[in-house]
């Protein structure tokens, strides 16, 4: 089971419920965790395992060859993103704007617009304690994260088919890559806190969700600060709220630290069994 831990903004836990969620699982049977957060991935800061793997991950963008163009500008014309512009007497590529669609490379009569590898981060495997942790991070200056976290997703498929339960710690927002880390998972954790501002952009994540047709549930973080509109609103709309984890000074303390939390307070282990009950629940008839 794909499970994706998701938030409509930054901040609320995405990566604390990912990490302390993973160990907590791991306890009992093995699990995976990745870290789908490429722009600025953290939860390694958590999971502080065994390097077992490490890899260059590429994205294929147009080279123009000038000596094979005629021209023609029909590399222009058929670019959805304007990534390839006709200046005068040269072809000028923006791999920045590309998306590697290929139509360019595919369309182009004289075969003057080859796609050529471009690295755009790395991938590393880590292994601790019944946890194998991916992690992706996007090189400094590359603009799209979304074939970085489809990379991922497919290392993870090919590698870890026995691994029953693998957790996705996904990028915050509702933009294209939340997108990409959401869209094949079998369910989707919300994470929110009690405030105005995580009650606004949960809202905007359940929406993108229901768009999306995705089984979703909501967990609140630092419950007890704010104000009972989260509370009340999914109570109203049906949309389950499988735990609370509570506002501790500790916690805070423990995570600046890098430090896993549930081991450590026992509230917070509590709530953690709470959301691997109704996990393993809506396992079973995956498994039947």
């Amino acid at each position: 089971m794909k499970i994706a831990i998701a938030s409509g903004k930054g901040g609320t836990g995405k990566t604390t419920l990912s990490t302390n969620l993973a160990a907590y699982i791991a306890e009992s049977q093995k699990v995976v965790l990745s870290d789908l957060d490429v722009e600025e991935p953290n939860s390694g800061l958590f999971i502080k395992g065994a390097l077992i793997k490490e890899e260059n991950k590429f994205t294929m963008k147009p080279e123009w060859k000038e000596d094979k163009c005629t021209l023609c500008g029909l590399c222009q014309e058929v670019c959805n993103y304007n990534a390839i512009v006709k200046l005068g007497n040269e072809i000028v590529v923006f791999p920045e704007l590309c998306h590697s669609c290929y139509a360019c490379s595919e369309l182009c009569p004289t075969n003057a617009l080859p796609m050529v590898p471009q690295k755009m981060g790395v991938l590393k495997h880590f292994e601790k304690n019944g946890i194998s942790f991916i992690e992706s991070r996007l090189d400094i200056g590359q603009e799209q994260a979304v074939p970085l976290i489809a990379q991922t997703l497919e290392f993870v498929d090919e590698n870890f088919l026995d691994t029953s339960i693998k957790l996705y710690d996904s990028p915050p927002g509702t933009s294209c890559p939340v997108i990409e880390a959401t869209k094949d998972a079998d369910f989707i954790i919300l994470i929110t806190e009690p405030t105005p501002f995580g009650f606004n952009d949960l809202k905007l994540a359940i929406e993108t969700m229901k768009k999306l047709e995705k089984k979703f549930a909501v967990v609140i973080n630092r419950f007890g600060i704010g104000n009972d509109d989260v509370v009340e609103y999914c109570e109203k709309e049906n949309i389950p709220l499988i735990a609370k984890i509570p506002n501790n000074r500790k916690v805070a303390e423990l995570y600046s630290r890098g430090e896993l939390i549930y081991d450590k307070i026992p509230e917070v282990k509590q709530e953690l069994k709470k959301i691997t009950d109704y996990i393993l629940k809506i396992l079973k008839p995956n498994k039947a």
